[in-house]
């Protein structure tokens, strides 16, 4: 079975149809990217997933093992950072905490409190509390998106390594564009609740020089209705 088999998704906010009618499958080991405009339903496509958000109408089968990390770090600031890690784990499983904690960067900061750390270092933690459980589907709610731009590249690094390394399915949602096309193997436009557009990319555009990648980053942003020039000079601030 696929990590993500979704099929006739409709969710509502009162009156408001947020999904209407979507189908989505992810495949076990698929990196897939998620734009969208705000308040298009991206976030709430995610949190159904998650098994945050209850399904109104329609058939959602997700794997059992899932993690999910958000734009905040969310971390217990009473807790160390290796505690955070271990949360939720059984006693003889914490010791893979420090583990966890050796593959992102963070092996020597495990007795400290989550305060000390730097943004980037706090995302750091929860991709590391993310991965522990080592999930078949990994959830990241723009996680990038407070991150200064070196340290965001850093984090494109690190994730794609891990996510080779452990293979679990993985959503993204973002909308940063260029984000999409530099990680994804596939990125869907999500517009009015439904599904679009989609460009499978099999990281061809990991490398920004190659042609293939501007053109398809035109086309996604024409899609969104963002001028080009517009988006170029946001880049850049």
């Amino acid at each position: 079975m696929p990590a993500v088999e979704v099929r006739g998704l409709r969710q509502r906010f009162g009156s408001r149809i947020v999904l209407d009618g979507l189908d989505l499958t992810i495949q076990d080991g698929e990196f897939v990217a998620l734009i969208g405009r705000s308040g298009g339903g991206k976030t709430t496509l995610l949190r159904t997933l998650a098994g945050l958000q209850p399904v109104d109408e329609g058939h959602v089968e997700v794997a059992a093992v899932r993690s999910i990390v958000f734009q905040e770090p969310r971390l217990l600031p009473w807790r160390s950072v290796a505690a955070n890690v271990a949360v939720g784990l059984k006693r003889d499983e914490r010791a893979r905490a420090a583990t966890a904690l050796e593959e992102v960067g963070l092996g020597a900061f495990g007795d400290v409190w989550p305060g000390t750390l730097s943004g980037g270092e706090a995302q750091r933690a929860a991709l590391a509390r993310a991965l522990v459980r080592e999930p078949r589907l990994l959830l990241l709610d723009e996680p990038f998106g407070a991150l200064d731009a070196l340290t965001r590249l850093n984090m494109h690094r690190l994730v794609r390594e891990l996510q080779i390394r452990h293979r679990p399915a993985v959503l993204l949602v973002t909308h940063d564009v260029d984000e999409a096309l530099t990680l994804g193997d596939r990125v869907m436009l999500l517009r009015e609740g439904r599904l679009e557009h989609q460009i499978e990319t099999h990281s061809l555009f990991n490398d920004r020089l190659d042609p293939g990648f501007e053109q398809a980053r035109t086309q996604l942003l024409t899609l969104l209705g963002v001028d080009n020039d517009t988006a170029e000079s946001g880049a850049h601030q």
